[in-house]
């Protein structure tokens, strides 16, 4: 029934058979996972954060389980560093499908040096944290600020020759920090990152993550995480990765018509069917494709601005 429907999209010069890829922190951080990934069907596999150095992260507990389909999580940024970035890359490779490296950094020059070795790894692209919303120095405190925004995109993007995406997060100067993004190189946005939130334990009357602060994700952030993209849209039209929320192919439909080539799936692969979600969303978007008479998915890329 969805013979003819074409998927294929694309991202700061990359080819995608579909839209759907996973989004950093889920699964990014092995060869293993690398391997799961390619599994489950995403188009792309984007690698956790990676820092200069090992990061062991914030104590436990780390993530809190919601009510309905969300979650909190206060995770810190834990991963292998640079080291761990070679072997990611090489089974990608070994499997054929593209492969984004989430590159974090306090400081410029750590994001250089991180970007840098994904390039030397053969990374396809790099996606710049610039909205992690719970560890001091890095993520938001950066991207909030689209000045910072512009200069770690510039140092980075004239560094390497590979694509450059920033992520960038909710905050008030999301747009001025997209268009900084933009003029800084960034070839395209991923938007957005988890929602700084907190957590109180009513009988201990503290916070239930020693670091306070964590980051909300899944369902209860897909509106926001829609408006966003929409307004960035609309002000500068740029290829935009739309994540926040996506469970299904309404939420992934929803992303694009509000201007996302692209979408990523963070919380959705652990609260669901991990081996059939990919599926389910591909076949779910050709069948909506079919009902609006489109032949391919581009053509529904920001189509709400234009109805």
């Amino acid at each position: 029934m969805s013979v003819g429907v074409d998927l294929t999209t694309y991202v700061a010069g990359l080819k995608l058979k579909h839209p759907v890829m996973n989004s950093s922190g889920i699964l990014g951080s092995t060869p293993e996972h690398v391997e799961r990934l390619f599994k489950y069907g995403v188009s792309a596999v984007v690698s956790k954060t990676m820092t200069k150095g090992f990061r062991v992260g914030h104590e436990p507990p780390i993530i809190i389980a919601l009510e309905g389909e969300g979650l909190l999580n206060s995770v810190g940024l834990a991963n292998p560093g640079i080291s761990g970035i070679p072997p990611i890359v090489r089974k990608a490779k070994e499997l054929n499908i593209p492969v984004i490296v989430s590159v974090g950094g306090s400081e410029v020059q750590e994001f250089i040096d991180v970007a840098s070795v994904a390039e030397e790894s053969g990374a396809d692209a790099v996606e710049l944290n610039l909205s992690c919303p719970h560890t001091k120095g890095y993520g938001i405190d950066i991207g909030s600020d689209p000045n910072n925004v512009y200069e770690v995109v510039k140092a980075v993007s004239s560094t390497i020759k590979i694509p450059v995406l920033a992520k960038l997060g909710l905050s008030d100067n999301v747009v001025k920090s997209a268009g900084k993004a933009l003029e800084g190189g960034a070839k395209a946005l991923t938007l957005i990152n988890t929602v700084k939130s907190v957590a109180i334990d009513v009988f201990s009357c503290k916070p239930v993550f020693k670091n306070v602060y964590g980051g909300l994700s899944g369902t209860p952030i897909h509106p926001i995480a829609v408006r966003v993209v929409y307004d960035v849209y609309k002000e500068l039209k740029p290829e935009i990765v739309g994540v926040g929320g996506v469970s299904d192919w309404k939420t992934a439909a929803e992303m694009i018509l509000a201007g996302s080539s692209a979408v990523q799936i963070g919380t959705a692969f652990i609260l669901k069917d991990s081996r059939k979600l990919v599926h389910d969303i591909v076949e779910g978007l050709k069948e909506w494709l079919i009902k609006l008479g489109l032949k391919n998915i581009c053509e529904a890329i920001g189509l709400t601005h234009k109805a």
